[in-house]
């Protein structure tokens, strides 16, 4: 082999395993975000049961959907977690922003309870937040009114306080509330 073939072979291996460690701390970027909703939750029905979290990709777990993102054809993301009427309670936690390509997150019909995290404003990739039917508390999030795709909000049924914030206004997208 030539000395600069070597070099490129070199490189070329050395850009591959970047790629792989990259997508793996990707993954556990989003098993642990997942891993501190589980642990937050109580779940009498066992409906987490399979969401093993030693495997680094998510994308095998009960409720949870995953899919491809523009500009990574070779990685699935979480784009949904479906939790709707499963029996569980517990809090929101704020890891949850680090799920990045979340574009459905449905907790609705739970005794989920607490105040709704400020970093949900961050999920900037939400289509549809749905958790009505809870027991949620305190104020919704001014940030919310940074969702740029938003366009199912069902926030009703809880017990929050104060207005609804005004930034609410700037969510063009928006078509239920």
């Amino acid at each position: 082999m030539l000395k600069g073939e070597s070099s490129s072979l070199r490189l070329f291996l050395l850009g591959l395993l970047s790629l792989l460690h990259m997508h793996r701390v990707l993954g556990n970027v989003e098993v642990e975000a997942l891993n501190a909703m589980k642990n937050a939750l109580e779940d009498p029905g066992n409906v987490l049961h399979n969401w093993d979290t030693s495997l680094v990709d998510p994308c095998t777990w009960f409720r949870i959907t995953c899919g491809q993102v523009i500009g990574e054809p070779d990685y699935k993301h979480v784009i949904q977690i479906n939790l709707e009427i499963s029996g569980l309670s517990g809090t929101l936690v704020p890891n949850l922003q680090n799920l990045a390509h979340l574009q459905y997150l449905e907790l609705f019909g739970n005794a989920i309870y607490g105040t709704i995290p400020e970093e949900f404003g961050k999920l900037s990739n939400l289509v549809s937040l749905d958790l009505y039917d809870n027991n949620l508390t305190g104020q919704i999030p001014h940030t919310f009114g940074s969702y740029n795709h938003l366009r199912f909000m069902r926030l009703q049924n809880n017990t929050f306080t104060g207005i609804v914030p005004r930034s609410f206004i700037t969510i063009s997208t928006l078509q239920v509330l």
